[in-house]
């Protein structure tokens, strides 16, 4: 079997839908890699399926480390706006031969993963934005 060229077969997915960048699609190959190795770590070295939650917990995690607070900001230079637009890459990657899926994933899998300002800006937000955002989801609804 032959192998496949990443970049050439990238260059394809481009051609036909250039809706994210090319950076993006490297990026999600990273992830998928950072994912992989906190699984396998968690199973004695033993190496499995990553599930569409595990992945975007790892592309969450990666993006963290790679970009810190700019996280949001790279993504929507790069098309990703939300968790669906990740599903929507790997399913093309998959629709590629880049990526393989078991029965059970799906794109739906990755609609409602995580809001971006929770998962990519609030963990730099500073203490007393924390708690000011805090007090105001503490008060009850119609309260001034």
């Amino acid at each position: 079997m032959q192998e496949v060229n990443f970049d050439e077969v990238l260059d394809q997915i481009l051609a036909r839908n250039p809706a994210y960048a090319r950076d993006s699609y490297h990026f999600i190959r990273e992830a998928l890699d950072f994912t992989q190795k906190l699984i396998s770590k968690e199973n004695k070295g033993k190496v499995r399926h990553v599930t569409p939650a595990e992945l975007l917990d790892g592309i969450r995690q990666h993006a963290l480390q790679q970009f810190g607070p700019m996280a949001v900001t790279v993504f929507e230079e790069w098309g990703i706006h939300q968790c669906k637009d990740f599903g929507e890459m790997v399913f093309i990657m998959i629709e590629s031969g880049l990526l393989a899926k078991t029965e059970k994933d799906s794109r739906d899998d990755f609609q409602d993963g995580y809001d971006f300002t929770e998962a990519f800006a609030k963990p730099f937000w500073p203490e007393s934005k924390l708690k000011a955002e805090k007090k105001k989801a503490a008060k009850p609804a119609g309260a001034s």
